[in-house]
């Protein structure tokens, strides 16, 4: 009987052996693609009809740019000047007739901060939602996308107002530059109405940051003046005690006067004592008719005419809201876009090329293995 004989093991002086129908031959590969290339060529075309006509019906999509920085001097100084009239109001005068200048409203007038609150301002999803609100070309391209606007629910609103607020936007142009340059930009479906957007996007947010300066001008100036209203009522109750004060301490002296028997003035040497005597029962009688006929407490309180002054000169200046004033700069004014931003035609006429290419390609590959197992 014989043995039989065990299987080698594996090793590089005896590799592996396969079996010839496990081979794939590559001119049976190369034939079957040649023989499969009508399907391939149906394929392929039938993904770049496809592609163009997806391409030829996209929605289209246009951006207008344009370039700012922070305004120079010359461009808001009619509104520093609105600012700068108020200045004395906030100073302080001091008895030795030095001025203590406040930088109280130094913030208002710098022209980084309005520059800041112009971007802010643009980004600001409020202000694009209100303006979008009024916007006839959104409000028409809501309509070509749901039949009846008044039907949308709840998420579909803030979905397409979600995608329209991407549209519009102010990005820094160098996270390292130190000049502040931004890049604003609106994107819609036509290159005109792109322009006309951003245009009209910029004078509303330029609109909307004047009035915000204002106001903010306006409520620091009325804060002043209740800060001085304040002050002029503790100052005048201070006064109108002293005076009473001072009243009744005289009439106590002339009462002493009267008693010693002293009409005259005298020196006594003491003048600071509480019931000073010294002005004689005559000259203390006139003296309280003189306390007594006081109506004007700056006469007792010298602080209230600079307060009283500082009053009327805020009764008598106006904010005028009509002074015209940039908060920024065009580095590069707004242009109509040259070329669309989507859809990118060529490069989808090409992915559908391949795509399809591709799948020809491997739908012959399947039908060959199966072929081929069979």
């Amino acid at each position: 009987m014989k043995q039989q004989s065990q299987p080698q093991p594996y090793s590089p002086e005896n590799p592996p052996r396969f079996h010839s129908s496990d081979e794939i031959d590559l001119r049976e590969l190369i034939k079957a693609l040649w023989d499969g290339k009508l399907i391939i060529i149906l394929v392929t075309a039938l993904f770049v009809i496809g592609s163009i006509v997806f391409a030829l019906l996209a929605q289209e999509w246009w951006s207008s740019e344009a370039k700012v920085t922070r305004a120079q001097s010359q461009d808001i100084a009619a509104y520093q000047q609105q600012v700068r009239q108020f200045q004395p109001v906030f100073d302080i005068y001091q008895e030795d007739g030095t001025v203590l200048v406040s930088k109280e409203l130094n913030r208002l007038v710098s022209s980084d901060v309005l520059f800041q609150r112009f971007v802010n301002e643009f980004n600001s999803t409020n202000n694009k939602r209100e303006f979008l609100d009024n916007s006839t070309e959104f409000q028409e391209y809501k309509d070509s996308v749901f039949s009846n606007s008044l039907d949308m629910t709840a998420d579909e609103v803030r979905v397409l107002y979600t995608a329209w607020f991407k549209r519009i936007s102010a990005t820094k142009v160098d996270s390292k530059d130190a000049s502040l340059a931004y890049t604003i930009s609106f994107q819609t479906t036509t290159r005109e109405s792109s322009f006309d957007l951003l245009s009209a996007y910029i004078k509303a947010t330029e609109f909307s940051v004047h009035q915000d300066a204002f106001n903010n001008l306006r409520a620091i100036v009325n804060g002043k003046k209740n800060e001085l209203i304040q002050q002029k009522r503790i100052l005048e109750s201070q006064a109108s005690n002293q005076l009473l004060v001072e009243t009744e301490r005289t009439k106590y002296a002339a009462q002493i006067a009267n008693s010693a028997g002293i009409d005259k003035p005298i020196q006594t040497g003491n003048e600071k004592e509480l019931f000073s005597i010294h002005l004689g029962s005559k000259g203390l009688e006139a003296k309280i008719k003189a306390l007594e006929s006081v109506k004007n407490l700056s006469v007792i309180e010298p602080r209230l005419q600079q307060i009283n002054a500082k009053l009327q000169m805020l009764d008598d200046l106006e904010i005028d809201r009509t002074v015209n004033f940039q908060t920024f700069r065009f580095l590069e004014n707004v242009e109509q876009p040259i070329t669309r931003d989507k859809p990118k035609r060529a490069l989808i006429v090409i992915l559908g090329a391949l795509l399809g290419g591709v799948l020809g390609f491997t739908i012959v590959l399947i039908r060959f293995v199966f072929r081929k197992e069979d």
